[in-house]
């Protein structure tokens, strides 16, 4: 089966839309293809390293990056329009806090490897991205991840007690540390097979041309 690896964190605004041109760059294959089959995985990335472990107040630490609000601001309204054309809402208005990613990315990577089922991983991360983009959720807060997960489908008691030790923590630093020595320090990055990369959350025709190469590639070499 084709497989897409995508390096992202969910607090970054374009991974979300990258989730959506992916899709759309998937429904034009399938239009040249109908039996294409595709399986993604999600590769960890920290947007934010330094952020402290309780998160920190989002909107000074954007004004800080950036420059003033208004360039904060400039920035959203760009994120916003591009989001709208995928049916995406976003209401940066909501969040309060900048978050550490390092728990939210260990229960995506407990859902990948305990609990493999694509449709509930697809939920799982659809969801953190509403909560954090949409609804203004703390997705560092473990309470907060729990309840998501219960609502995508795994058993809450035994997410709390994952996320209450220390488990996988350094497998998922060492998986960040391993995609920033491949070169690539911008999210999303979609790696396709035979490490073909797109850096960012391309134009779902330029995603759609890239697995297309791929697949061609495939066919020439058999």
């Amino acid at each position: 089966m084709f497989s897409i690896e995508i390096v992202s964190d969910i607090v970054c605004p374009w991974c979300f839309i990258g989730t959506r041109r992916l899709a759309a760059a998937i429904a034009l294959i399938r239009q040249e293809r109908p039996d294409f089959q595709c399986r993604v995985r999600w590769r960890p990335f920290f947007l934010n390293p330094d952020t402290p472990p309780d998160g920190e107040p989002y909107y000074p630490f954007l004004e800080k990056k950036f420059g003033s609000r208004a360039q904060v601001e400039e920035l959203f309204e760009r994120v916003r329009v591009a989001g709208r054309a995928y049916g995406l809402d976003y209401a940066f208005e909501k969040i309060q806090l900048r978050a550490n990613t390092l728990m939210a990315h260990r229960l995506l990577h407990r859902a990948q490897t305990v609990e493999p089922d694509a449709s509930k991983i697809d939920a799982l991360v659809e969801r953190l991205f509403v909560a954090q983009f949409q609804r203004g959720e703390h997705i560092g807060d473990a309470g907060v991840l729990v309840s998501i997960a219960a609502e995508c489908g795994y058993d809450a008691r035994k997410v709390a007690d994952y996320l209450a030790s220390d488990l996988d923590a350094d497998n998922v630093r060492q998986q960040e540390s391993d995609v920033r020595a491949l070169g690539i320090n911008m999210v999303p990055t979609f790696i396709l097979p035979g490490n073909q990369i797109i850096v960012g959350a391309e134009d779902p025709t330029i995603l759609a041309e890239g697995i297309r190469r791929v697949l061609q590639s495939d066919q020439h070499d058999r």
